[in-house]
């Protein structure tokens, strides 16, 4: 494993030095994974785009006066999903704005249409309603939450979600990526990731390269996941996400990361974390995303062949083909892999509750893989 000071030494590598450091990354990988690289076939489900806090890179989020602000209604959530069985996904990613309803009237008058009051609640039962009523697994990323609010939608997710993005808290003062963002203070964030370790939550996190941090806060993000992981065990993976720039948000000028900041923040991450921990970066971000293969990664999360990325519409995803080619150039494999890793299917007893693990072993046998060998 890499000190913070052996890490911070790396900023600069490039070249030989960078080649070097990612063969370090790879090498843990193939150890860990095989030469097996893995997606999850998914639908996206932006339950609502309204969202209480207002990022600078951000245009997902979109506010009752644009005319554009929706709450998707339940039949449309089973729409959806219907369209992702009937093209073999697995997951149902749930992805929404972090309480608008706190913030607008016009998010409480649609919530209290379909009879809710809460975002939350709706999606708690919107989650319940895709495992009765499909096949899919849904993964919620609903952001910041409570110990009380994750153990009340433990039994209705596979697994969980949230971003950490970055521990500066700079990135809160006037003029920064966060800033008037209520839910991407860093402790409040880290709280949430602990209360899953606590609950035993499969859990995503992650950060978001390139918004303003420094390569130390960088660094920073990354040993405060590691450090949960290694007190609770529940970081089922991490995804290191590149900064695109945006039209019409106020980060529409910023210098994105370049493909070797990227293969190099990769690496870093490979070393820091440990190596039970799936290393993620998403492919429809960078054109020469098989370059991330030989950086360490050993996932390329949810791909939908439904859905596009509500988050970054502006970016198609890869045909499978094509991230099955820039595997099998480089001499992997590429494979299907449910929402929840197997350490976790293993242990069901304490990392699912309810039913969920009787639902994911008859839908894994259902889509002919076995529970444990589905990555």
């Amino acid at each position: 494993m890499i000190t913070k000071q052996e890490a911070l030494a790396l900023q600069a590598a490039t070249g030989p030095d960078l080649h070097a450091l990612c063969n370090q990354a790879a090498y843990i990988r193939d150890y860990q994974f095989g030469h097996t690289l893995t997606y999850s076939p998914k639908v996206f489900i932006p339950l609502t785009n309204m969202c209480r806090d207002v990022c600078g890179y951000c245009t997902f989020y979109k506010t009752p006066d644009s005319g554009q602000a929706n709450l998707m209604t339940p039949d449309q959530v089973l729409a959806t999903v219907r369209q992702g069985e009937a093209l073999n996904c697995r997951e149902a990613l749930f992805s929404l704005g972090e309480k608008p309803e706190q913030k607008y009237t016009y998010a409480q008058e649609k919530l209290a249409q379909l009879g809710y009051r809460s975002t939350l609640h709706y999606l708690h039962d919107m989650a319940e309603q895709v495992l009765e009523n499909s096949s899919l697994l849904p993964h919620v990323n609903p952001g910041t939450l409570t110990k009380a609010e994750l153990s009340w939608l433990k039994p209705v997710a596979a697994s969980m979600g949230m971003m950490l993005e970055s521990t500066s808290y700079r990135l809160l003062k006037k003029g920064g990526a966060h800033h008037a963002c209520p839910d991407k203070v860093p402790k409040v964030r880290l709280k949430t990731l602990e209360a899953a370790g606590e609950l035993d939550i499969p859990f995503t996190t992650g950060i978001l390269i390139g918004i303003g941090e420094s390569w130390e806060e960088r660094i920073d993000s990354l040993f405060a996941i590691n450090d949960l992981h290694m007190q609770y065990g529940h970081i089922q993976e991490v995804i290191v996400q590149n900064f695109r720039a945006k039209a019409g948000t106020p980060m529409a000028g910023c210098q994105e990361p370049d493909l070797d900041d990227m293969r190099r923040t990769l690496a870093i991450a490979r070393l820091i974390l440990h190596p039970s921990i799936s290393l993620q970066a998403p492919p429809n971000l960078e054109e020469h995303y098989g370059s991330y293969i030989s950086a360490g990664i050993n996932d390329w999360g949810g791909i939908s062949p439904v859905t596009k990325d509500f988050i970054n519409p502006e970016r198609a995803w890869p045909q499978i083909s094509s991230l099955q080619a820039a595997c099998q150039g480089l001499g992997y494999e590429l494979n299907e892999r449910l929402t929840v890793y197997p350490q976790y299917l293993k242990k069901p007893e304490r990392y699912l509750a309810g039913n969920l693990s009787q639902l994911i072993g008859s839908r894994a046998a259902l889509s002919g893989h076995q529970p444990l060998q589905s990555i």
